[in-house]
């Protein structure tokens, strides 16, 4: 019995991918598609998890015209590569931010990751529902990148260090891990450290050899990477509420039927909504391992010491000219959030 695959192989270190047609699978309707999905996380983490519910959503209501397949821990490399392999009409989907989306052509959509724009996730939610993010969404597609769901919660991103940072002058000079790309980088450049653009999967042994000072993602992520192990000072800073969304090629998405497409679609936001009540449900639990399993010290900034943080944050915002945005986009992104 034979379907059209579409999926994606890494192929040893070079991580090429290729659409395999002609396959048999007796668990697959004829003409099923297979669509895989390549992330840096683990599945034990609440993301993980809810991609095994988008999984469990799309075997149930496709009939077998459509599968997901979960390829977790960068098995099918890392974030840059796979957006890569999608501008060149590889079907693979993987989760990626607005600041990603910034180096991929969308200026204005980086300013989605910048430091403490948010002060709710109630305002994430409202501006994804805007008009200005439609706006960005069709710049998106337009450049050859769809987005199936934006309504996942990644975490409030904190920051995880060897030495004690218990005010924003004590990041001054340290060298801390942030994903590959300039706004990250800038925004915690701003705030006196020396950002270092690094994988991943990369971080513990950097984190152990001293390359790195720290590193920063939400609790679900440095615990999954068990970053607490190697580093044991944790500032519950929360300068970016991350929100993330699911992408795939625009050309792969239109390759899809009608109902295919409708499905993909729904089933990403209902399975985003389980991901956000795990994620909420999870917190707690997290920094109890980290402190119990890693002897982590935890600070919990005072509303003061928050204060420096966003002053220098500040510096962020004046820098659109840097990152190519549109003129008044910072005012027109608050209004658009409230």
């Amino acid at each position: 019995m034979k379907f059209k695959k579409l999926a994606i192989l890494a192929v040893a270190v070079l991580a090429v991918f290729s659409v395999m047609v002609g396959c048999s699978r007796p668990a697959l309707a004829a003409d099923a598609t297979v669509i895989q999905i390549g992330f840096e996380n683990s599945m034990s983490e609440p993301f993980g998890q809810g991609l095994v519910r988008w999984q469990e959503l799309v075997d149930a209501r496709s009939g077998g015209s459509l599968k997901i397949e979960l390829f977790p821990d960068s098995q099918l490399g890392s974030k840059n590569k796979l957006i890569d392999s999608m501008l060149l009409d590889e079907p693979v989907v993987t989760l990626a931010d607005g600041a990603f989306y910034a180096d991929y052509g969308v200026k204005d959509f980086g300013i989605v990751f910048g430091p403490f724009l948010f002060d709710s996730w109630d305002e994430c939610w409202k501006l994804v529902a805007s008009d200005w993010y439609k706006q960005q969404e069709a710049a998106l597609e337009a450049k050859g990148l769809k987005l199936l769901g934006s309504n996942w919660i990644y975490g409030a991103r904190h920051t995880l260090t060897n030495k004690p940072v218990n005010t924003v002058d004590d990041l001054k000079g340290m060298k801390i891990r942030v994903p590959g790309n300039k706004i990250q980088s800038i925004g915690f450049d701003v705030l006196g450290a020396a950002s270092t653009g690094m994988d991943l999967g990369d971080v513990y042994q950097a984190l152990q050899t001293g390359t790195i000072d720290g590193a920063e993602n939400p609790l679900a992520t440095l615990y999954g990477r068990k970053l607490h192990e190697v580093a044991k000072y944790l500032i519950l800073d929360g300068h970016v509420k991350n929100f993330t969304t699911l992408v795939c090629s625009a050309n792969v998405f239109n390759s899809l039927t009608p109902e295919q497409q409708a499905l993909l679609l729904s089933t990403c936001k209902e399975a985003g909504v389980y991901n956000n009540e795990l994620q909420i449900a999870s917190e707690a639990g997290y920094l109890k391992k980290m402190v119990d399993e890693g002897k982590v010290t935890v600070v919990n900034p005072s509303a003061a010491v928050l204060a420096g943080f966003k002053a220098k944050a500040e510096a962020f915002y004046a820098q659109g000219a840097t990152f190519g945005w549109s003129d008044g986009l910072y005012d027109r992104v608050k209004a658009a959030m409230k």
